[in-house]
């Protein structure tokens, strides 16, 4: 199982931007001396009392050139806010100077607030998703090459750099939505999942549906699955109760809200299931979240419940939050981490 820190370069309200990115690239450090396969960065906007991880392809050259082992992933790059072209460049010049250790994780993003801002008309998501995309492993693979679509048009385009990866880094695709599961199974690319919104009992015939639809399409092997899920780890299980509880509570509620403003933006599709789906995140109780939501224990806990996890589902991998709500003194973020890497993950190999 390949075991990975999704990082959002949390910004808790009293620290400065500056002392959010030392903290961040500090954890960065450890993960790579303690031994963790993956480093996760993701895509926000506009959150100030949240994060500074607006850039997630120029912190990754970052982190490639102070790691030499650790693989960096985009959890995920919002493909339908990006010019397809500069996109491909830009993670391609990362896959190089990484010496090949890009994962490229794409996907849509659940809230509209931000293609607002973007001037981007959310309702065209997943057509401009989709001719990303494909624009982008063309980009990859072709010496040069036309494309003609609905957003985007180029011709005789020849891109440099091409990834080190051949045909391409991997290529992860977040499923926001029950329908796109089995569309991400067609496509034959890897599946991320999480249960921020629903949860982790609802994904198994989710994840079978994925898989069922790769199979159908004829691609090879079963179709690799990764969850993306809060994780928190401390010596006894009182601690690991305790200490995450107001940040994760301040995420859910947080969530919550931006999903139930989200549906009443211009575009956003499924309005109903969004508002109620957004004001029952804000009313969700802890013990309910630790139950249905997360994966919270001393080692012996974490191992057993991902265990446990990894039977109903089948997993290759998770990407551990392990900051929910960006709350958790950083010195308790550190030491999840450590015991994550050095008495959790070695009960995996």
């Amino acid at each position: 199982m390949e075991f990975g820190l999704f990082h959002e370069f949390q910004k808790s309200p009293d620290i400065s931007e500056a002392e959010a990115f030392a903290q961040s690239f500090e954890l960065v450090d450890a993960a790579e001396q303690w031994g963790l396969d993956a480093m996760w960065l993701a895509e926000l906007h506009f959150a100030p009392d949240r994060s500074v991880l607006a850039s997630p392809l120029i912190l990754a050259a970052a982190i490639a050139q102070r790691t030499r082992r650790i693989k960096i992933g985009t959890a995920v790059q919002v493909l339908p806010l990006c010019h397809p072209l500069r996109l491909a460049e830009e993670a391609a010049t990362v896959d190089q100077i990484s010496d090949g250790r890009l994962i490229f994780g794409v996907g849509r993003s659940g809230f509209a607030h931000v293609y607002q801002a973007y001037g981007v008309p959310y309702d065209e998501s997943r057509e401009r998703f989709a001719e990303t995309l494909e624009i982008v492993k063309r980009a990859w693979t072709e010496e040069s090459f036309c494309y003609r679509g609905k957003h985007f048009c180029c011709e005789q385009v020849a891109l440099v750099p091409k990834p080190r990866q051949k045909p391409w880094p991997p290529i992860r695709i977040a499923a926001t939505s029950a329908d796109t599961y089995a569309q991400i199974g067609a496509l034959g690319h890897a599946i991320f999942v999480a249960a921020r919104i629903g949860t982790l009992p609802e994904l198994a015939p989710l994840v079978r549906n994925y898989r069922e639809a790769y199979r159908a399409a004829g691609h090879g092997g079963a179709g690799e699955v990764y969850l993306r899920v809060p994780v928190y780890i401390a010596e006894t299980e009182e601690q690991a109760r305790r200490e995450p509880e107001q940040s994760v509570m301040h995420l859910f509620r947080s969530i919550g809200e931006r999903l139930e403003a989200s549906a009443t933006l211009s575009g956003a599709r499924a309005i109903e299931q969004r508002a109620e789906r957004g004001q029952r995140l804000q009313t969700v109780a802890y013990d309910d979240a630790l139950r249905d939501k997360m994966i919270v224990g001393t080692p012996d806990q974490v191992v057993e419940k991902l265990r446990r996890l990894d039977e109903e589902i089948g997993l290759d991998g998770i990407l551990a939050e392990l900051n929910p709500g960006s709350l958790i003194p950083h010195a308790l973020v550190m030491n999840a981490l450590r015991l994550l890497c050095q008495e959790v993950m070695p009960r995996f190999r």
